[in-house]
């Protein structure tokens, strides 16, 4: 077990380098935070534990979540607001979202698209209706990523896509990346690469003043004379924390983060009172849905019964299956719909019967025939309802039927943790007393963002940039 235990400035005998801000972590939320404090008049010291820029953001899709009213989105014929963005996130990201991030995220959209078109983004203003959902494909600008034309959110707020698909290669985050790092560097951030940061240190009247870090084996006192932003991802791949907050991920294989989302930087700042927030949220993609026609079909738990509307975003299935059913589900099909799935994973198990197949899965003996009994006569008058499927994929479901086994043990789940430090919307990082711990930030993944119990593709690469901005200039302490 590391110690985390912050250093002493007063022990410290001499500094290796010093800089107003420090930024540990140089993913989308670091370069953001980088670049506005070096715009705030700042010295800036980027530490990044690898050797090169990008983090989790350069391997993901490249979804921005934007909305209220975005040119992008009146392009492709759809009206937004803010308000109605707001009405929407603070549905889907609950229960018990932070309100105050969302606020604040909402009114920022249409500034922070620009000041992502300004540093070189760039968007399109186009919609593909039979999109899965998944990734995006050539000419594709803009992606429902959260289920916002699925009920019961098309029944709260006025469904509008907001997924900002990052043009100029695939995938869109390493675009991202390349465009802020250098625009960080090019408002003169230093970097330090191959250097991991192991601990704050604190001086005598309790102020974080710097990061003790190692590269190559020395260990290295840095000085920050203004404050340090901790942007150094989730904790997705530390098993500790995993068993102490998430448990439920235990059963899945895969992990979506790099080796760096190991929650060093929430417990650098815990070991110096900081406060925690959301540590049990986590978001998972269950990618069962493209093509578009296994989404005719219907998902069953292990009893044989539905748990959710199989038309609604791929994330907030993956979430349900994960932690409501533990991992257990089987996606059903008829022959007419039925197809391998986007991964070329095919049917575990093809029958001729109802009765075959639930005894072939091992269900519940009548179960699945109870189950398909009821979806196909209400899917006859084109209803759904206890779950609500759109019209478009309600139909009822005839033998010969297939089945994928949708076990977490068996299919590709796809989780990350969303759970993080206590921070205030300008990156404030809050001790045990909800007080602002001096000279500490924080922004991106190591925090709790937007997003609590639920998720949207696309939150965590525009929360980690616009909040990671406002952790900058924060730090930057209004230097000019």
């Amino acid at each position: 077990m590391n110690d985390f235990k912050p250093a002493r400035a007063s022990d410290i005998e001499a500094w290796a380098d010093e800089a107003d801000v420090v930024v540990v972590g140089f993913g989308a939320a670091g370069a953001a935070a980088a670049y506005e404090a070096g715009t705030a008049g700042a010295d800036v010291l980027v530490l990044e534990r690898t050797s090169a820029a990008g983090g989790a953001a350069a391997m993901s899709d490249g979804f921005i979540y934007l909305g209220g009213g975005t040119p992008e989105q009146r392009a492709a014929g759809f009206d937004d607001s803010v308000e109605n963005m707001k009405t929407f996130l603070k549905a889907a990201c609950g229960p018990a979202p932070d309100d105050s991030k969302i606020e604040r995220y909402c009114d920022a959209s249409l500034e922070h698209r620009q000041w992502l078109l300004d540093r070189g983004i760039e968007f399109l203003g186009t919609v593909f209706p039979h999109a899965s959902g998944t990734s995006p494909i050539d000419g594709e600008g803009l992606m429902f990523t959260g289920g916002e034309n699925a009920y019961p959110y098309n029944e709260i707020a006025t469904p509008a896509p907001r997924g900002h698909v990052v043009q100029g290669g695939r995938p869109g985050g390493a675009v991202l990346m390349q465009v802020l790092s250098k625009a960080a560097t090019d408002a003169g951030a230093r970097t330090a690469y191959d250097t991991r940061s192991d601990r704050l240190i604190v001086d005598d009247a309790g102020r974080v003043c710097g990061v003790l870090a190692s590269r190559y084996g020395e260990t290295l006192a840095i000085r920050a004379r203004t404050g340090v932003v901790l942007t150094a991802g989730g904790f997705i791949h530390s098993p500790e924390m995993i068993e102490q907050y998430a448990p439920s991920v235990h059963v899945t294989p895969l992990r979506l983060g790099t080796d760096g989302d190991d929650g060093s930087g929430i417990r650098m700042a815990q070991a110096a009172g900081a406060q925690v927030k959301r540590m049990d949220a986590i978001e998972c993609a269950l990618p069962f849905n493209a093509p578009r026609s296994l989404v005719h079909g219907i998902l069953v738990n292990r009893f044989g019964q539905r748990f959710i509307n199989e038309d609604t975003y791929m994330g907030r299935v993956g979430q349900n299956a994960l932690i409501h059913q533990l991992g257990e589900a089987y996606l059903i099909v008829d022959e007419e719909h039925y197809a391998p799935n986007w991964l070329n994973i095919p049917a575990t198990w093809v029958c001729a019967t109802v009765a075959e197949l639930e005894s072939e899965i091992g269900l519940p003996s009548g179960s699945l025939n109870t189950t398909l009994a009821y979806y196909n006569e209400h899917a006859a008058n084109g209803v759904d309802p206890v779950f609500h499927k759109q019209q478009s994929v309600l139909t009822a479901l005839v033998g010969p039927l297939a089945a994928f086994d949708m076990r977490a043990s068996k299919f590709i789940y796809a989780p990350f943790t969303l759970g993080g430090l206590h921070t205030l919307p300008d990156g404030e990082v809050l001790d045990l007393s909800g007080d602002p711990i001096p000279g500490l930030y924080a922004a991106g993944r190591t925090t709790s963002g937007v997003a609590a119990q639920g998720y949207c593709s696309g939150l965590s690469l525009g929360d980690s940039t616009l909040f990671g901005r406002w952790a900058g200039r924060s730090a930057a302490g209004g230097k000019q």
